[in-house]
């Protein structure tokens, strides 16, 4: 790739409640970018609907900073309507890269993205390679990838956030995907493209609480599995015919006894009330399934817009 001196990098910064965080993260992100003078950067800061200063906190920053554009949204949305509002503002851009704000993803790592960037590929995905997570946060990512790993149909890499680099014709195709129940890693691997892992130390946060408690975590996850798998539907399937067969095995096992050792029969309710309740049990975990793909599809038919804005701070100031 030639070094053109008019190359706009975009970053997507997705904020919510990150007041404490802001002033160290820009520091350190400017600090980061100083090493490309070459290169135009932007840095599209989007608010999620902070109930904390954090909208103040971004409007000194575009004050002192004419590079700083603001997004606000009307309301909290979530980080991936959030992601996408900034790559729906970035899209002029010869690259994006998207990060948390939270310092757990290092800015001079998204600096060494845009250098394998430049090389010819077209995603940069930043694998962690450590986290300084809760053990509790570790194993429930382990058991997410490895069940996705079984269950999607599109192989997403593990270890992966949305701290990625996207060049410009990626971000042109994942733009056009507008589901509302969104797992934006899961779409940049669906579209395809060159993609190649930076492996990278995830820090620490330096301030605040994570935007994602279990609630939100467990929510995230089955958008990961029901947006890129019908599998689910299949078991179902499947676990119907097993348990058909088991009960035609079992019926068939009752009339034998009853046919030619009647007098060793035993009166079963205890095992038939067991059964009762354990098969109504299925029904209503196999009809929650079903529920939930009959749920996406009845929220994408509504086609409503993803998110509404409530400001927008952008090009020179007045």
């Amino acid at each position: 790739m030639t070094h053109d001196p008019d190359r706009k990098v975009t970053y997507v910064l997705p904020v919510h409640n990150e007041d404490g965080n802001l002033p160290l993260f820009h520091q350190r992100l400017v600090a980061a970018t100083e090493e490309r003078p070459d290169l135009r950067w932007e840095f599209v800061y989007v608010d999620d609907g902070s109930t904390d200063d954090s909208l103040e906190h971004l409007l000194e920053l575009r004050h002192a900073d004419p590079r700083v554009t603001v997004l606000s949204l009307s309301r909290n949305f979530g980080h991936q309507v959030a992601v996408t509002a900034g790559l729906d503002a970035a899209t002029d851009a010869d690259a994006v890269i998207v990060m948390d704000t939270d310092l757990q993803d290092p800015p001079a790592v998204s600096v060494e993205m845009v250098r394998i960037w430049e090389k010819g590929v077209d995603v940069v995905y930043a694998q962690r390679r450590s986290r300084r997570d809760t053990p509790f946060k570790r194993a429930t990512a382990w058991a997410f990838y490895w069940l996705l790993d079984r269950l999607a149909s599109t192989r997403i890499p593990r270890n992966t956030g949305d701290f990625r680099l996207m060049g410009r014709a990626v971000v042109a195709e994942v733009v056009r995907y507008r589901e509302r129940d969104r797992f934006l890693r899961g779409i940049v691997a669906h579209v395809g493209f060159r993609q190649e892992a930076l492996l990278f130390d995830r820090d620490e946060r330096h301030a605040g609480t994570s935007g994602y408690p279990l609630r939100r975590m467990i929510a995230f996850a089955s958008a990961g599995i029901l947006g890129f798998s019908t599998v689910p539907l299949r078991m179902i399937s499947r676990l119907g015919y097993a348990l058909s067969a088991l009960s035609a095995a079992g019926a068939a096992y009752v009339l034998w006894v009853r046919l030619f050792v009647p007098e060793s029969t035993v009166p079963g309710w205890a095992f038939l009330g067991v059964a009762l309740f354990l098969l109504s049990g299925l029904q209503l975990i196999m009809m929650g399934v079903i529920g939930s793909y009959v749920g996406r599809t009845y929220v994408e038919t509504q086609n409503r817009p993803l998110y509404s804005l409530a400001l927008t701070a952008r090009g020179e100031s007045p």
